[in-house]
């Protein structure tokens, strides 16, 4: 059984209770009002923008009429085609002014298990692995740059002397134009990325294998 004290206690907490709610409800009351619909202020327009395609299909027409579309399509044609038969050379490599040998082992550490198809793990993370245990270098790789004359020349003699059995790959001039002209296949290092990873510097730079590594001679 409750003592009155206590009654009296819960009955105060009731009244802080009530007092709090009717605050509450003063304070809301403004805002409820201003939420009220003033009407119209005004005239009103409806919103009319032009569909976005239809902008671009005028403008193209546009274009098409006046020949600039036409422009347009030749210039890119054009750019397309110079960067396929002149591609941007590798800035970084300069002339070889003094001969380099130096080697570059290929052997990785595979990160992850590589697995077949049925998931059975065939190469466990951890394990090193080196591609010339199962491919051989059949030919040598020469890198060298065509806008230079003299390591074309020095690049015709290499290939007679290993009768033929030189990768041509050049780093800058025109691969298309060597082709035609010595009627060989020519390759071009896009971006520099394979004399980045064998850290050639200079060229002309020939590399061939040995054992289970490649040796790089940057030559005169």
């Amino acid at each position: 059984m409750r003592s009155f004290d206590d009654l009296g206690h819960r009955a105060r907490r009731v009244l802080r209770t009530c007092t709090a709610v009717l605050a509450s409800a003063t304070l809301l009351a403004p805002a409820v009002a201003a939420a009220q619909d003033l009407g119209v202020i005004g005239p009103v327009y409806a919103i009319a923008e032009p569909n976005f395609l239809e902008v671009i299909l005028a403008k193209l027409r546009e274009a098409a009429a006046s020949g600039a579309l036409a422009k347009l399509q030749r210039d890119a044609r054009s750019s397309a085609r110079r960067e396929v038969e002149h591609p941007a050379a590798v800035a970084r490599l300069t002339k070889t002014t003094r001969p380099r040998s130096f080697y570059y082992d290929p052997t990785i550490v595979v990160p992850y298990p590589i697995t077949d198809a049925e998931g059975r793990v065939m190469v466990s993370p951890g394990t090193r692995v080196n591609p010339l245990d199962t491919v051989s270098l059949s030919k040598y790789l020469l890198f060298f740059d065509a806008r230079d004359t003299e390591q074309v020349t020095r690049a015709r003699h290499l290939l007679d002397r290993y009768h033929g059995k030189v990768k041509l790959i050049l780093t800058g001039g025109s691969y298309l134009d060597l082709a035609h002209k010595w009627k060989l296949p020519v390759y071009y290092d896009q971006q520099g990325s394979l004399t980045e990873k064998l850290r050639i510097r200079h060229v002309p730079a020939l590399v061939s294998q040995e054992g289970k590594r490649l040796r790089i001679d940057e030559i005169l």
